[in-house]
C-alpha cells in the first residue's frame, strides 16, 4: 500500500507544480519586472501543453515500461523546474512551462495506470482515487505553503524545491516500483471518434466551460485579493488555505450528491450556485465576514461538478472509462488554459473587478448545455435506441 502512497506523492508534487503559480502570481510579475496579464499566461501555456500533449507522447511511448517512463519524466520534471528558478527571461520561463506541462502530463497518467496495476485485486478504484486527492492536496496545502515560502524568501526557492523532491521521487521510485508493461494502446485516431458521439461531446464541451469559468478567477486569485480586497501577504495565504479545504470537501459533496440525488441535479444545482457566488463578488466590498463566506461557497460549488461529469461520461461509454476521462482530463487542462488567456486579456484592460462575472457568464452556458443534454440530446438517443429494438 505504501507504493500507493509514493504514487500519490509525486501526483501531489505535480498538483503543486501546476497551480502553485496562482498564488505566487504577483511574486513572479514583480520580479521578472512584466505585467500580471503576462505572468498569468504561464499557467496558460502549461494547461494548453498538458492538455493538448500529454495523449500524443503517452501514445508514442505506450510500449516503454511504465516504471521507466515514470522515472524518465519525473528526471525531466525536477531539472526543468529547477531551471525555472534559475533561468532568466520572460520566454525562456514560457518555453521552460511548456516542458514542465508535457512532462507532468505523462508523469500523471503513467502513475494512475501504475497505481491500478499495482493495487490489490478489487482496491484498484480506492488506489485511484488516492493518486488523484494526492493531485487535488496541491489545492490545499501545496498553493498556500507556496505563497509562505515566497512571502518569506523568494518565488524560485519554490521551484528549487519542487525539483529537488522530484529527483528524490525519481531515486524512490526506481527502487520501489516494480516493472510494469502497459496495456495495449488505443490510437489517437479512435479516442477521437468519441468527440463525434454527441452525449460525449457534450459533457467534453461542459467540462472545457467549467474549468475554462473556474481558471478565469483562480489564475488571478492572488492579484485579486491583493487588489480589490486589499489584503495582506498573510490575509492572502489564510484565504488560499481556507479554499483549498473547502475545495477537497466541495469534491466530496458532489460525489455524495450524484450518487443520492442523480449527476444531473447534482450538476445543474452546482454550476448555478458557483455562477452566483462569483456574480456577488464584485457587490461585497471589504466586508471580510462576507468575503470568507462566498470564497468558502465559491469553493464548494466549483469543485462539486467534477464527480456528476465524470459519471456521466463513463456512464455513456462504460468499455471505454479510461479513454473517456482521458479525454475529460484533456478538455480540461484545455479550459483552464482559455479561462486564463481569457482573464489575462481582461486584466490588461484593466476589468480585474470584473473577473467573476466572465466565469459566471461562462458557467451559464455550461447549464444551457447541460439542460439540452437532458431535455434533447438524451431523449433523442433514447427514441433512437426504441426504433432500433422495434425494427429487430
Amino acid at each position: 500500500m505504501w507504493k500507493i502512497y509514493l504514487l500519490a506523492a509525486i501526483s501531489f508534487l505535480n498538483g503543486t507544480s501546476e497551480y502553485v503559480i496562482a498564488g505566487i502570481l504577483d511574486k513572479i510579475a514583480e520580479a521578472n519586472h512584466i505585467s500580471v496579464s503576462s505572468a498569468g499566461q504561464l499557467i496558460t501555456v502549461f494547461s494548453v501543453a498538458f492538455g493538448a500533449g500529454t495523449p500524443f507522447l503517452i501514445a508514442m511511448f505506450a510500449r516503454m515500461d511504465r516504471k521507466k517512463l515514470l522515472v524518465y519524466a519525473l528526471t525531466v520534471f525536477s531539472v526543468i523546474n529547477i531551471l525555472i528558478a534559475i533561468i532568466t527571461g520572460y520566454e525562456m520561463l514560457m518555453s521552460a512551462r511548456i516542458i514542465s506541462a508535457l512532462s507532468a502530463g505523462v508523469m500523471q497518467v503513467t502513475v494512475l495506470t501504475l497505481a491500478a496495476v499495482l493495487a490489490a485485486p478489487g482496491k484498484q478504484g480506492g488506489a485511484i482515487a488516492t493518486v488523484i486527492m494526492g493531485q487535488s492536496s496541491a489545492l490545499v496545502a501545496g498553493v498556500p505553503i507556496g505563497r509562505v515560502v515566497a512571502s518569506h524568501y523568494d518565488w524560485n526557492v519554490i521551484f528549487i524545491g519542487i525539483g529537488a523532491v522530484g529527483l528524490l521521487f525519481s531515486v524512490l521510485t526506481l527502487f520501489a516500483i516494480p516493472k510494469t508493461v502497459a496495456e495495449k494502446p488505443v490510437p489517437l485516431r479512435e479516442q477521437f471518434k468519441f468527440f463525434m458521439r454527441p452525449r460525449i461531446a457534450a459533457y467534453l464541451l461542459i467540462t472545457f466551460l467549467w474549468l475554462g469559468a473556474y481558471s478565469v478567477v483562480f489564475t488571478y486569485i492572488s492579484p485579486y485579493f491583493l487588489d480589490i480586497f486589499g489584503m495582506s501577504n498573510h490575509g492572502v495565504t489564510t484565504a488560499l488555505f481556507i479554499f483549498g479545504i473547502a475545495s477537497a470537501i466541495g469534491a466530496q459533496l458532489g460525489g455524495f450528491s450524484t450518487d443520492k440525488w442523480g449527476a444531473f441535479r447534482t450538476l445543474t444545482g452546482g454550476m448555478l450556485l458557483h455562477a452566483i457566488a462569483l456574480l456577488l463578488f464584485p457587490f461585497i466590498g471589504q466586508f471580510a465576514f462576507l468575503f470568507y463566506v462566498l470564497l468558502i461557497f465559491w469553493a464548494l460549488a466549483a469543485w462539486s461538478s467534477g464527480s456528476p461529469i465524470q459519471f456521466q461520461l463513463i456512464s455513456l461509454a462504460p468499455a471505454a472509462a479510461s479513454i473517456v476521462l482521458s479525454l475529460h482530463s484533456a478538455l480540461g487542462q484545455l479550459g483552464m488554459a482559455g479561462g486564463a488567456g481569457i482573464g489575462g486579456i481582461a486584466v490588461k484592460n484593466g476589468l480585474l473587478n470584473y473577473l467573476p462575472w466572465i466565469g459566471a457568464f461562462t458557467l451559464a452556458i455550461a447549464v444551457g448545455v447541460t439542460v439540452l443534454d437532458k431535455v434533447y440530446l438524451n431523449e433523442k438517443q433514447f427514441k433512437e435506441t426504441q426504433s432500433t429494438l422495434f425494427i429487430k
